[in-house]
Order: C-alpha cells, then structure tokens, then sequence
C-alpha cells in the first residue's frame, strides 16, 4: 500500500487531467495507480493525501468516521469572539447545520509560504487568521463557513488526520511509512466495521410488519376460489 502526503499548490486541480489545460497532480506526481483520497478546492492550498488502496480512500472522504482536518484561513477584518463562537457550535448553510468545529484566531503560520500570485492586500482593511479543524467535507465547506468571519483571502489546509504538512513546501509530496499507513488504515476499517455492525443490529432490532397481500395479489397467482355459479 502506498500513501502520499502532498503540499498542493495554488491553482492546481485535484486530479491527473483536465481538458482545459490547467495544472493537475500530474505535473507534480509520477505514481501509477495513486489516486487523491477527497479532494481540494482549485484555489485552496496545502495538504492533500493520495494513496493507491480504494478502501483507505473511501475511509478517509467518509464523513461519519470524522477523520479531522485543519485548515489555516486568512479573512478580512477582525474576526469577533461571537463568530469564531458561531463556528464551533454549527453554522446553518444551504445543504445543512455543520457539526461542531474547533475555532481560534491566530498568528500568521511560521514558515507559511509566499503564495503566487500574492494576496490582494487594501492598507485600510486589516487582515487575521483563523484556524479552523472540521470533522465533515461538504463542497467548498471552509470558505462557506468562514464567510461568517469575513472574506476568505486565502485557505491552507495544514492536516488531515493524524498527517500534517510538516516541511513540505508547495508541489513536493512525501512516502509516508508503511507502518505508519498501516496503522492509519487499521484504524480506520475498524471504524467501518463498528458502524456497519451498528447498522446491522438497528435493522435487526426493527419489529418486522408481515406483509398483507391484497386481492390483486391474489388473483395474479392464477388460483381461483370457489364457483358461485353452481
């Protein structure tokens, strides 16, 4: 099994192709039969893992097994206590009310690369950053989460699971160990297995209603009852 940890840069699509000539992984990554386990926003940067075992990618895009993911946002303004608040407790957005988050201001990241092209900075409207670990992966969820602050200017994803950036620095990625990605994917199948075990004991619980089949049914099997013309 091979698993990859990626520091995608800006501007790249989270696949191998695109018919609109645009940058991909493929320009970064040359390894048959990897593939990228969920997906980052074309305009977001940062961690990104790949790996070649289909179980493994499914357990980690799979929300109910909460693998957490943090993510460094660069928004316009001061960000109030009310609304980093407001994330932690579940913000209402189109497709739903998000699950509980882990929310703070804080110091620009160490070592955070330059970005190309550079943010847009305007003098009289100061700039924070918001780290923000989420549990769930809607489409776009972090920029629509965070659009509660203030305008995202920039989006850096520094974690996925027990995996962090780390020194890689845009466009390098790394072979995680394979002790470490075994373990990692263990953990993760057992938690597949727990919840379909729970499921199966739901649906074993529910009482079973006998099915009542109707005179229609009765007269499609060919059967007929009683002449009354005798």
């Amino acid at each position: 099994m091979t698993l990859i940890t990626f520091n995608k840069p800006f501007r790249v699509l989270t696949r191998f192709t695109d018919p609109e000539g645009r940058a991909t992984l493929a320009d970064y990554i040359e390894r048959p039969g990897v593939y990228p386990a969920g997906r980052l926003d074309f305009d977001s940067e940062g961690l990104l893992l790949l790996t070649d075992d289909g179980r493994l990618r499914a357990a980690i895009t799979d929300p109910g097994h909460g693998v957490e993911k943090v993510y460094w946002v660069q928004v316009e303004g001061e960000p109030a206590a009310a609304a980093l608040a407001r994330l932690e407790s579940g913000l209402l957005l189109a497709d739903g009310i998000t699950r509980p988050a882990r929310a703070r201001e804080i110091e620009e990241p160490a070592d955070l690369w330059p970005r190309t092209p550079p943010i847009r900075f305007r003098a009289e409207i100061p700039t924070a950053w918001i780290e923000l670990a989420i549990r769930e992966g809607r489409n776009r969820q972090v920029r629509r989460m965070t659009a509660a602050v203030g305008l995202t200017l920039r989006l850096v994803r520094a974690s996925v699971g027990p995996f962090a950036l780390g020194a890689l620095r845009p466009g390098e990625f790394l072979d995680v160990e394979r002790t470490e990605a075994g373990s990692f994917r263990a953990a993760l199948l057992e938690l597949s297995a727990r919840a379909r075990a729970g499921r199966d004991a739901r649906s074993a619980s529910r009482p079973r209603v006998p099915v009542r089949s109707s005179g229609a049914d009765r007269r499609s099997t060919g059967k007929r009852g009683p002449d009354r013309r005798r």
